[in-house]
């Protein structure tokens, strides 16, 4: 089923959230989605052909959106295909990803981002991201997008993508996601835009979502060291970025001081 709906014609952001078999969470998503103070808001769910009750539970937020709500279910191959979807679905003028796990960390949110975008030089922008346990509230680190700077991609160091927003018009221009990657298709595409298309961002000291551990991309050590480093060198590669493999491999120790940070730093810091 495909819900539809016409936006105002502020400027409208577009929130789009792919999910396969989330039952248990999206519903969260979706209210968090619900509760921000900012009106023109348009939220797309790209639904993979859920098994359980996933579909059910969007369809009752259907009503509660009053028309800002559109979904489609049906199979794909895979995540970035679902992403390039809701991408063609999405009729905003900015366009953000929520992961089905993941929940915005205040009502404010989009709200900040959207006056960001009220500078019309700015094509894109970024803030951080907090994880917590899959299955708990406590939070265990918080991934800053302060330090980024565009020469740190071919070191396999990008920006938080939960929390990185842009233009449709960029997305447009790039061709989307290159759904022939299974975990790094978020990195090939921000290579373009920072490498390749030079877009013009601007970092936002921002707590942007609440994420929980144990996606695709950081389920496991060996995607995390093996998998993921060999679709980063790929990604490089097709896009003819120099890199090897020991410059790919320190951003491990990156990672490791960002842990280490979060247990030195108080977490009420970061619970504001």
């Amino acid at each position: 089923m495909d819900v539809t709906c016409t936006p105002d014609m502020e400027m409208l952001i577009s929130i789009i959230t792919v999910v396969l078999n989330r039952e248990a969470t999206v519903e969260d998503t979706l209210r968090s989605v619900l509760a921000q103070t900012y009106p023109h808001i348009e939220c797309i769910v790209v639904d993979g052909g859920s098994v359980d009750n996933t579909v059910s539970a969007i369809e009752k937020y259907v009503p509660l959106f009053e028309g800002r709500l559109k979904y489609i279910s049906e199979a794909d191959f895979g995540v970035y295909e679902a992403m390039n979807k809701g991408l063609r679905m999405a009729t905003g003028d900015v366009v953000g990803y929520l992961n089905s796990d993941d929940v915005f960390k205040d009502r404010h949110v989009i709200e900040t981002i959207a006056q960001t975008f009220e500078q019309p030089e700015i094509d894109a922008v970024f803030g951080n991201v907090l994880y917590r346990r899959r299955n708990g509230e406590r939070l265990l680190r918080r991934y800053s997008g302060s330090h980024f700077n565009p020469g740190m991609l071919p070191y396999g160091i990008m920006p938080p993508h939960p929390s990185f927003y842009a233009r449709k018009s960029c997305y447009i221009k790039s061709g989307g996601f290159n759904t022939s990657f299974r975990i790094a298709g978020d990195y090939e595409l921000f290579l373009r835009f920072f490498l390749k298309e030079r877009i013009c961002y601007r970092y936002l000291d921002l707590d942007v979502v609440v994420m929980r551990l144990g996606g695709i991309s950081n389920r496991s050590f060996y995607s995390v060291l093996c998998g993921n480093s060999i679709e980063l060198m790929k990604a490089c590669r097709i896009n003819g970025i120099y890199t090897n493999w020991l410059m790919l491999f320190s951003r491990f120790f990156m990672k490791v001081g960002g842990v280490i940070r979060w247990l030195i730093v108080p977490h009420y810091i970061w619970r504001k």
